[in-house]
């Protein structure tokens, strides 16, 4: 039996591949972008495609035939949508990890949000035309990292250690023991993987944390009000955008707006958000690194920092400074991170007090706070 139809084609099944590259199913009813996510992924030598198909349906046979690593499924199809064949998909194998590509509209952040709570592992915002597709690089460079990085997670877990080895992490080191002073702020930072290790965190917090919360999230614009939403429904801190010039309140989150850096400002003793439309830094807006610089001066050096999965190194200069005032930094772990770029980065400058999967992370943050937190 074949996954192959006029309307689709597949590859050789997995058995074809090299047993170290990461094995891909590419689902989208456009042919076209069919194609176009092949030559993507697979101008990684460490990615095979091993089969494209146009529908849901034809996506949960093909997973039982070619056992990919991870799926890169489209929402919008015929037959069957991205969101009806997830649970199928992950019915027929628990451990696919399943990439939702949607389109940058506030329906499509939606529904690739509330797949994330269903079982998908990430998401890749599509644009909305096959030109915009062909000619991003920035595409290009996310769907990659993104399938890479969950691609390695299922590696090690089917191949062992042994077989899918990771580089060395190094350990955790402990942070200026003298600064005993409890955070008057929490302030996050995320990436490449980051709404699912959020959602993991938030639920882990409850709603009693005795300080704010910053986060900024490398994200679109259309998708942050619906990230916002979402993880306001998990039952952690409450949250919501950030607006301009409102008294960050314990026990609340506050998210950086998409192309907006999030920073916080003390005037007359009262600290307040400021919302900038500075230039990019590290290439993102938002960017950690100037939330993390003014939360240090605006809370004496008292911040408590959860960096988390995401490409790149945005955050390290502002971890840098907060370490330095006397504050804490958590990181999580690179078996648990889709991309262990921000939070490595940090770990390996040697400013990270802890290197913790997401599941610890938040039992982490509470103790830091002291006897105020609790889920």
């Amino acid at each position: 039996m074949t996954v192959a139809s006029p309307q689709t084609s597949a590859r050789p099944p997995a058995s074809g591949a090299p047993s170290g590259q990461v094995r891909v199913l590419v689902c989208d009813d456009s042919a076209v972008i069919r194609g176009l996510m092949t030559r993507m992924l697979e101008s990684d030598p460490e990615i095979a495609v091993v089969g494209r198909v146009g529908n849901g349906r034809d996506a949960i046979e093909a997973v039982r035939q070619t056992r990919p690593d991870v799926c890169v499924l489209d929402i919008e199809m015929p037959v069957m949508d991205g969101l009806a064949a997830l649970p199928g998909l992950l019915e027929a194998d628990p451990g696919l990890r399943v990439v939702m590509a949607s389109t940058l509209t506030t329906r499509g952040a939606d529904i690739a949000l509330r797949a994330l709570r269903l079982g998908a592992a990430d998401y890749v915002p599509k644009p909305t035309s096959t030109a915009a597709i062909a000619g991003e690089a920035s595409f290009r460079d996310e769907i990659v990292a993104k399938v890479k990085g969950l691609g390695r997670q299922r590696l090690r877990s089917r191949l062992g250690a042994a077989l899918a080895p990771r580089p060395a992490q190094r350990p955790a080191v402990a942070l200026r023991p003298h600064a005993a002073l409890p955070p008057l702020v929490l302030a996050i930072g995320a990436s490449t993987g980051g709404p699912q290790a959020l959602f993991t965190l938030f639920a882990g917090l409850g709603r009693s944390l005795p300080v704010p919360v910053l986060l900024t999230q490398h994200m679109p614009a259309t998708f942050t009000p619906i990230l916002a939403e979402h993880l306001d429904r998990i039952g952690g801190p409450p949250c919501a955008e950030a607006k301009e010039g409102e008294v960050p309140q314990p026990g609340r989150a506050y998210l950086a707006p998409g192309d907006t850096h999030l920073t916080v400002v003390a005037e007359a003793g009262t600290v307040r958000i400021r919302l900038t439309k500075s230039p990019p830094e590290n290439f993102c807006r938002p960017s950690v690194d100037p939330m993390l610089r003014s939360a240090v001066v605006a809370y004496g050096g008292r911040v408590l920092v959860a960096m988390l999965t995401g490409m790149g190194h945005d955050g390290l200069k502002g971890a840098e400074a907060v370490v330095a005032a006397g504050g804490r930094l958590i990181a999580q772990d690179e078996a648990t991170s889709v991309v262990w770029g921000m939070p490595g980065a940090v770990t390996q400058a040697g400013l990270a007090a802890q290197v913790l999967p997401i599941g610890e992370i938040a039992a982490a943050v509470t103790a830091s706070l002291g006897p105020g937190a609790r889920a």
